[in-house]
């Protein structure tokens, strides 16, 4: 299997527990790992048997910027199915970190795999 890979992605979400968090977007940083059958890529060299990574960029962005989470775990798993139902990943492997939440610590957060059911 083959692996795209899209680091330090920055996004803009409500996320926290109290509700006085969720208020205002906070900035959210992303890990992702896609699983991806590349072959036909490899021999085309067309984007259309690939997963454009822009797209999937943009559609967490947007997607994150409509929701509201509590958790960073639910976050996570929703950014997690919409990469293996939108973009028909094989597999999806995500860090999501929540930067300068608490003094002292540079950041929390989850990780996480999904696979294709």
């Amino acid at each position: 299997m083959d692996t795209i890979f899209l680091e330090q992605v920055k996004v803009q979400t409500k996320l926290g527990v109290p509700e006085w968090e969720r208020t205002l977007p906070q900035t959210v940083i992303l890990d992702i790992e896609i699983g991806y059958d590349f072959s036909k890529a490899c021999q085309s060299d067309a984007i259309e048997n690939t997963i454009d990574y822009g797209l999937v960029v943009a559609r967490i962005r947007e997607t994150l910027a409509e929701h509201s989470f509590k958790l960073v775990e639910a976050l996570g798993e929703h950014v997690c199915q919409l990469i293996l139902k939108e973009f028909k990943a094989q597999n999806v492997k995500l860090k999501v970190s929540k930067p300068g939440i608490l003094p002292g610590l540079k950041a929390l957060g989850v990780v996480m795999e999904r696979d294709q059911k």
